[in-house]
């Protein structure tokens, strides 16, 4: 057993993937399912240039490591199958010694909807039980407009996602999102978020 030191590829059904968060934000899943959409006759080209990373757990189960969002698009957009890479083969774990690794090596993102922390026990069993997180969809819309940049920090969205969730009411969020939207963007240039992964800087006057 040992990290995989080249891409290994494998045929995946979708359905058949594990998570491993329990959160996602539905408003950027619908999003990819229109992008998805859109691309027409282009959908089947551009899956191929998405590898989903996993890595293989007991039973020889693939759990996700990144692009929950996609694979949940795709899956309601009724693809069967993608293709995966696969990051380690931990088959031969047993399932406690599994759940301890993914935790050391920080692979797995143990945050409820109300951004409190559980145990991989929360993890839902398929990609059709994670839950919705509308603060996640603020902190992806927030960076696509500039508000931080994209950064290699494992879960840096979600880390922003808890900035925006102690800042701004969940009401907002749900009821006026270009309102949160905002307000998300001036406290992501504030010195408030200086700590976060990507945090672009503050502007003029916004400490």
């Amino acid at each position: 057993m040992q990290d995989a030191q080249e891409p290994v590829l494998k045929l995946v059904r979708l359905a058949d993937l594990r998570p491993t968060q329990i959160t996602v934000g539905m408003r950027e899943v619908e999003e990819k399912c229109r992008s998805w959409r859109n691309k027409g006759s282009k959908a089947a080209e551009s899956l191929g240039m998405h590898l989903i990373p996993v890595v293989v757990g007991p039973k020889g189960r693939c759990y996700i490591l990144d692009h929950h969002h996609l694979v949940l698009a795709l899956h309601r957009e009724g693809v069967e199958h993608a293709l995966a890479s696969v990051m380690a083969d931990l088959s031969g774990l047993e399932r406690d010694a599994f759940w301890f690794v993914l935790a050391h090596k920080n692979w797995m993102h143990v945050y409820d909807a109300e951004g409190r922390l559980r145990t991989h026990q929360d993890i839902p069993k398929s990609i059709d039980g994670l839950v919705d997180d509308p603060y996640r969809s603020l902190a992806g819309e927030l960076r696509r407009i500039g508000g931080f940049a994209k950064d290699t920090t494992l879960y840096s969205e979600f880390l922003w996602a808890d900035f925006l969730r102690r800042n701004i009411k969940r009401k907002r969020v749900q009821d006026r999102y270009e309102r949160a939207l905002d307000q998300a963007l001036k406290l992501a240039k504030s010195r408030q978020a200086e700590y976060l992964p990507g945090w672009c800087g503050a502007t003029g006057g916004s400490d």
